[in-house]
């Protein structure tokens, strides 16, 4: 019966001309375009072992810069009946911590590694509409698509690489009937975070020999600055902040360049001057006014280093 008048509900609102929510387009996709039925029970497709290993493979470096974030956040939400989950960019499990105890129920939803949670495979679900949507959602109980999974809450938040692609999902999901919306809500940000922390640590792993400058007040902004003061990297929040392509490798060019394009715009670039003049200060500080080896510190030429002080509005305190 339960599932019934949930079947009905979902149809019934994707159908209505008038309702433009966001849950709503998720599951008019899931009926229209993927051909799924809220009543029909569907478990997620599985990989064979062979499939999951390539999967793996192909994201390998970020599984293991991911798995420190996922254990600890794991110790936050473990206790409570969660499994936190890591998919690819297609919706399918690379990774999942769940406790001992829970890890049959979790099977039991097909909430392992190799399932398929896109859209196309589930409806309307955490992982598969954070992927979608390219952005943080949270699917509790009945606004999943297929009735099977109404049972479930999923708390997902988008992780990008380097170059600003979406390739991944940092999922928290529980089967418990009390979880609060407000704990839901709590529970969310945290997963937020992690993600980001990760994001951030793949991407500083993918410059080698940069520094990284922070534009703007988040610390998910990240700039990859080479020893010629140029740009050579951005993280997909820093691309928003500076005005750049949203993916894509980035051309190398002047950070001063991208400061005064970023002047010129509603965005406000401050975090990034401060953070920059903030390391030149404290460079030339530890050197003690030499500005030798400050620039030897901060990875760059004197020449240039002379350049980015007198940009920044710092002055010499010895011609060395």
């Amino acid at each position: 019966m339960q599932i019934r008048r949930h079947a009905d509900r979902v149809i019934e609102r994707t159908l209505a001309s008038d309702d433009l929510t966001p849950l709503t387009a998720s599951w008019r996709r899931s009926a229209l375009r993927h051909g799924l039925d809220p009543a029909v029970a569907l478990r997620a497709p599985r990989l064979t072992g062979v499939e999951l290993a390539q999967r793996r493979e192909a994201l390998e470096r970020l599984l293991h810069i991911a798995a420190a974030p996922i254990d600890e956040l794991f110790r936050l939400v473990g206790s409570s009946g969660c499994a936190v989950v890591l998919t690819d960019a297609q919706g399918i499990v690379l990774d999942r911590r769940a406790a001992p105890g829970d890890v049959r129920d979790f099977d039991g939803w097909a909430l392992a590694p190799g399932a398929d949670w896109s859209e196309a495979a589930q409806g309307t679900n955490g992982i598969g509409t954070c992927l979608a949507e390219g952005r943080s959602v949270v699917i509790h109980r009945d606004e999943h698509f297929l009735s099977s999974n109404i049972a479930l809450s999923c708390i997902d938040a988008p992780i990008h690489g380097p170059d600003g692609q979406l390739l991944a999902a940092l999922d928290v999901s529980s089967a418990r009937d009390d979880a609060s919306r407000e704990v839901t809500a709590l529970i969310a940000a945290t997963v937020g975070q992690y993600a980001r922390r990760i994001e951030a640590a793949w991407f500083r792993a993918a410059f080698p020999g940069t520094r990284t400058v922070v534009a703007g007040e988040g610390i998910e902004a990240l700039v990859a600055v080479d020893r010629d003061d140029l740009a050579v990297g951005a993280t997909r929040a820093a691309r928003r902040v500076l005005g750049l392509p949203k993916a894509g490798a980035l051309h190398p060019q002047p950070l001063s360049d991208l400061l005064a394009r970023a002047q010129g715009r509603d965005a406000e670039p401050g975090g990034l001057v401060r953070a920059e003049r903030a390391a030149v200060v404290r460079a030339l500080a530890r050197s003690g006014g030499n500005v030798t080896a400050a620039a030897r510190a901060l990875g760059v030429g004197r020449a240039t280093l002379y350049r980015r002080m007198g940009r920044l509005g710092i002055s010499s305190p010895s011609r060395d």
